[in-house]
């Protein structure tokens, strides 16, 4: 290398030199190129017959050989490393282990995946990673010949804090609103049913209505994963701004609550099954559509296609799933010595569900119909307080849940939290926040381009 060096001086002397003298730019210029074409090829020579370069371009081309399969319908442990070549004794010892050491027993089409690592292509495989989640996978690695080590891994979970607001544009709903506003859809059903227990998304929406909600997303490796809870929501409805704070007490049980401490989740939904167009309310007189005369409407009736899923509004026992010419399919719930609640004109009843089975708040009770008296599909919803039918979209409905001496100013402390967070990221939507950590800067070379 020195000896080529100085060669290479001599030789740029020399030509320069000789230029000088020819006094010709366009011959200088042409030396100066031959000059870094000779450069190069010495640089070359020096890396290629170098050692530990030799080394280092070798390694670069032979790294470790991955392999991945997604598991499919029908899979089954044994056939995916039986098509790897495993031996049955290593499918033998590979399953118990998964068992024992990770409580790994079912594979999961579409959702499971396996990575099969070699130290190299053509060699055996040394390493199985089982990509069996967004937040833990499983490795198994061959230390010794036919032993095989599985270890459970949990991956470390980033959760940050991401802040949306929105107004209801003319003639628009809140769904695609909220679309609009940037929050991802499994949110937006979040605060569905949150705020169904407030509000008819169907009757209580008006253009210029603004909205925000505050919700956790999950990070792994600075890559986000999914989405987590909704942390806080506000909406200008028409009875006045709701609020809700979600809270985890001391005993581990979430809830959410009003902005004073108040449970904002109650005993009943005023709409079972959300975004429902409202067909028919709860009047003293309506004119029968099929029998033709005026008589009350003691509930009210929701459009929904036949099979429409339908929850029920509340915790309670089944006192009635039977059927009668005016509502048809019905099933009737008791939730408390004062409420009950009936579905009817449903097209079946869901599996599961008779009289005296103890129902909770969400769960699916029947589906959508059209039998009995009525001209199409949809839900007829009745709300009966001490014996007596009530309005579903005005009875004001008891909570589930307030919050005891103890947990109410820890409540206050938490939601003076969230609206320190909230105010935060409306002015710096930018910077990224987490529920209780310092807050981190993004750095300039990773802010979004204007």
């Amino acid at each position: 290398m020195k000896k080529a060096k100085n060669i290479m001086k001599k030789m740029t002397a020399g030509l320069v030199k000789s230029c000088k003298k020819l006094g010709n730019v366009h011959v200088l210029s042409r030396v100066i190129l031959v000059i870094a074409l000779v450069m190069v090829a010495i640089a070359a020579g020096v890396v290629l017959f170098s050692k530990p370069a030799r080394q280092a371009v070798i390694e670069a081309v032979s790294p470790e050989h991955h392999m991945l399969v997604e598991v499919k319908s029908g899979d089954t442990l044994s056939k995916i490393l039986g098509n790897q070549g495993f031996s049955i004794n290593d499918i033998h010892a590979i399953s118990a282990n998964l068992k024992k050491d990770a409580d790994f027993t079912t594979l999961r089409a579409g959702r499971d995946k396996f990575d099969f690592v070699r130290p190299k292509e053509g060699e055996p495989i040394s390493k199985i990673i089982i990509e069996n989640g967004p937040w833990n996978r499983i490795e198994i690695d061959c230390e010794t010949r036919d032993t095989w080590q599985c270890q459970k891994i949990e991956i470390e979970r980033d959760t940050r804090i991401a802040y949306k607001e929105g107004e209801i544009a003319k003639g628009s709903s809140f769904y695609l609103s909220a679309m609009d506003a940037g929050i991802p859809e499994g949110i937006i059903l979040d605060v569905y049913d949150l705020l169904a227990f407030e509000m008819d998304f169907e009757r209580d929406i008006r253009a210029g209505q603004k909205f925000y909600v505050l919700y956790e997303e999950n990070f792994a490796s600075e890559k986000k994963v999914d989405n987590g809870h909704v942390l806080a929501v506000s909406f200008d409805a028409l009875r006045g701004n709701v609020q809700m704070y979600r809270y985890v007490k001391e005993n581990g049980h979430a809830g959410y609550y009003d902005g004073n401490g108040n449970g904002a989740i109650k005993s009943l939904k005023r709409t079972p099954i959300n975004n429902a167009k409202i067909t028919s309310k709860f009047t003293g007189k309506r004119k029968h559509p099929v029998l033709g005369y005026t008589r009350a409407h003691k509930g009210v009736d929701f459009r929904a296609p036949t099979g429409t899923p339908i929850p029920a509004a509340g915790a309670g026992r089944v006192i009635a799933r039977s059927f009668n010419r005016g509502h048809g399919n019905f099933v009737k719930i008791r939730h408390n010595g004062s409420f009950e609640t009936l579905y009817a004109h449903m097209s079946k009843f869901a599996k599961g569900v008779n009289v005296g089975t103890m129902v909770r708040q969400g769960q699916i009770i029947g589906y959508s119909g059209s039998t009995g008296l009525s001209t199409g599909p949809h839900l007829h919803y009745e709300i009966i307080k001490n014996g007596v039918h009530v309005n579903p979209m005005t009875v004001k409905l008891p909570a589930i849940d307030n919050l005891d001496a103890k947990n109410k100013p820890l409540f206050m402390e938490h939601k003076k939290l969230l609206d320190e967070k909230i105010s935060l990221l409306k002015s710096n939507p930018k910077q990224v926040v987490r529920l209780r950590d310092e807050i981190e800067q993004i750095p300039e070379n990773k802010k979004e381009k204007k």
